[in-house]
């Protein structure tokens, strides 16, 4: 019976030290039912009771994320994963589309500039 009752002594420490745990690592606005602060006052006083309410009746629910606050949702595709999305087979063809796209910054730069310079001898 001793031993019984030393297994269940520990299996309750472990329980209640990892429902503690769990209490103060949520967040405070994902905790059902009662602030952050009753719940962890809860698991403290009652460690068998508490910890099984919190369980059962406190700990969030894990299903589709709701974004927080500042944060934005992912589009339903990943950037990388977007269907109709191209990407070079090979070294050759990405380097040759990163000329194509330097040549062309250099123009649009260079037509900025000759813009800049036919407004200030217009004006």
């Amino acid at each position: 019976m001793l031993y019984f009752g030393g297994l269940f002594g520990l299996l309750t420490l472990g329980l209640w030290l990892f429902c503690l745990v769990d209490v103060i690592t949520t967040d405070d606005g994902d905790t059902r039912h009662l602030p952050k602060m009753a719940w962890i006052l809860i698991v403290l006083f009652f460690p068998l009771a508490g910890s099984i309410v919190w369980l059962v009746a406190g700990k969030p629910l894990r299903g589709p994320a709701r974004p927080r606050a500042y944060e934005r949702t992912m589009p339903h595709f990943p950037e990388y994963d977007r269907p109709g999305r191209f990407a070079a087979g090979d070294a050759e063809s990405d380097a040759e589309f990163l000329r194509r796209c330097r040549e062309r910054a250099e123009e649009q730069r260079s037509k900025a500039r000759e813009a800049e310079g036919k407004d200030g001898e217009a004006r």
